[in-house]
């Protein structure tokens, strides 16, 4: 690999983190504990929900959250195909099947005024991604779950810091919401996820069914009052965190308005760089999100463009830049094809054919995205000089 190579992603871990992580680790508690509570009780204080219960993964949160919610074998839940497959594939675990419903062509996130066509007697509940740190129409989904008895399961993997209409995602939740802190995220612990919700029985439901299906604070019964004696409530999972990660996201989420302030300053610059670039299309942002995490920063790659994206990712490669594409549609993949709907997905198959990723991480310097902008703009000069 080159020293001039720009990677896609990194994490932004500072001193701070690394200290933390060696005290966990000389604290002699590394499993959940003390950190791990901690981290519950500010992650739900700065979202402003009543309950915090952290995880492995996002993808165990948006598990726990249907199962809670008493989703299971023969109910049908709506959710889009742009997105990672743990969105899908927490839905086929609880025994659900997945209903995919098209996307907005400019945005990329659900379309709500699609959404009630496909409801059935066998919908139960409704999960809507907040797609790249974008907010889904919250107000328009919950009317439509509220009107048919829906339960909303938000997925907010990308969404940490994302505000809809001046509240941040996971304010006041009338369902559940889940969070991911894998290694890519705004906030990262490596691996992680968090729920968050105001129903105190889905909390307690999900505390329990997260460490084998133990009774309460059984994950104490090594530490000084602990007891050994506990019970098994119901078959659970593995599914909770634990104190080295939370070290690290106590730290990441003190320090996360300074990581998304870089963010929103390195999108300015590409936004600057590329808004009148000839066959590059900018991500739509809505009117609703107030504050945009910008997880990810979405070009469209056009026919007006003298590259195809798949050529234009090639050729970034060359030149020593990392990019990704978010995401290859789940109906798509050979996994799901019992449940694939091309006719109806025509917006999110569009979306796919031109989109790419180009990288934006808060320790992304900003002479790199000069670099990222001048070599999509010579290509299009190229094109114009060509013509002329």
């Amino acid at each position: 690999m080159s020293d001039n190579f720009i990677p896609y992603c990194l994490p932004d871990i500072t001193e701070a983190e690394i200290r933390d992580v060696i005290d966990t680790l000389q604290s002699g508690w590394l499993a959940k504990g003390p950190k791990t509570l901690e981290f519950e009780a500010e992650f739900a204080k700065y979202v402003g929900a009543k309950y915090a219960v952290a995880m492995n993964s996002c993808t165990a949160a948006l598990h726990i959250a249907l199962i809670a919610a008493g989703v299971g074998e023969g109910d049908e839940v709506i959710t889009t195909s742009m997105t990672f497959a743990a969105s899908v594939n927490t839905i086929l675990h609880v025994g659900a099947k997945p209903v995919f419903v098209d996307i907005d062509p400019n945005t990329g996130l659900i379309d709500v005024n699609k959404i009630e066509e496909k409801i059935t007697e066998k919908t139960k509940a409704i999960v809507p991604v907040h797609y790249a740190g974008q907010a889904c129409d919250l107000d328009k989904i919950y009317d439509i779950a509220n009107k048919y008895g829906l339960f909303v399961s938000e997925d907010a993997a990308h969404a940490i810091y994302t505000e809809y209409k001046r509240n941040r995602i996971g304010y006041k939740p009338q369902g559940a919401v889940s969070y991911s802190f894998y290694a890519t995220k705004n906030l990262a612990t490596g691996e992680g996820g968090m729920l968050v919700t105001d129903d105190i029985n889905i909390a307690q439901k999900a505390r329990v069914l997260i460490t084998h299906g133990m009774s309460k604070n059984a994950w104490n019964r090594y530490g000084k009052g602990g007891s050994w004696m506990y019970d098994i409530e119901e078959p659970g999972y593995k599914y909770n965190m634990f104190d080295i990660q939370a070290a690290l996201g106590l730290n990441q989420l003190a320090r996360l308005e300074d990581m998304q302030y870089k963010r929103e300053s390195l999108v300015s610059l590409y936004k600057q760089g590329l808004k009148d670039v000839e066959g590059i299309v900018l991500q739509e942002e809505n009117e609703y999100t107030t504050k945009h995490a910008w997880h990810l920063f979405i070009i469209r790659v056009t026919k007006e463009f003298p590259l195809t994206r798949d050529e234009l990712i090639d050729h970034l490669a060359e030149k020593d830049i990392g990019t990704s594409v978010h995401f290859i549609p789940v109906h798509l993949m050979s996994a799901y094809e019992e449940y694939k709907y091309s006719s109806s997905l025509a917006n999110t198959e569009k979306w796919f054919d031109e989109i790419m990723s180009l990288p934006l991480y808060s320790t992304l310097d900003f002479e790199s995205v000069h670099r990222i902008v001048k070599e999509i703009k010579d290509l299009s000069s190229i094109k114009q000089k060509v013509l002329k």
